[in-house]
C-alpha cells in the first residue's frame, strides 16, 4: 500500500516526465509519441518504475532499449524540473505499458 507522499511524488513524476517526453519527441525520441501511463515509486523514494505507451512503434523492445540508454539524460532533465520538490531524484526504470494492445486484442476477439 502506497502512502500519500508516494502518491504525490508519483503524480509529480508522471506530469514532469510526460512533459519531457512531449517536448523531446522531435529530437530525442525520433518523432515517436510517448505517453507516461503510470509511475510507481518505491517506499524509500529511491527508484521509480515508469510505464510508457508507445505510438507508432513496431520494434518496441529495441526502442525501449534506446529509451533506457537515455535514462541518465532523462533523469538529469527531470532533476532540473523537480529540484525544489525532492532532495534526491529517483533512479528511473522504463517499461512498456501494453494495456492498450491487450484491450485491442480483446475487442478483436469479441468481434470475431
Amino acid at each position: 500500500m502506497s502512502s500519500t507522499r508516494q502518491n504525490k511524488i508519483e503524480r509529480l513524476l508522471q506530469r514532469d516526465l510526460g512533459d519531457i517526453f512531449q517536448k523531446g519527441t522531435s529530437t530525442m525520441f525520433k518523432g515517436k509519441m510517448i505517453t507516461v501511463t503510470k509511475v510507481r515509486v518505491s517506499p524509500d523514494l529511491s527508484t521509480a518504475r515508469v510505464y510508457l505507451s508507445l505510438f507508432p512503434v513496431q520494434e518496441k523492445k529495441e526502442f525501449m532499449e534506446y529509451i533506457n540508454g537515455l535514462a541518465g539524460q532523462i533523469r538529469y532533465d527531470l532533476g532540473k524540473r523537480i529540484r525544489h520538490q525532492l532532495r534526491k531524484v529517483p533512479a528511473l526504470s522504463f517499461f512498456i505499458d501494453d494495456s492498450l494492445d491487450y484491450i485491442e486484442n480483446i475487442d478483436k476477439l469479441i468481434k470475431e
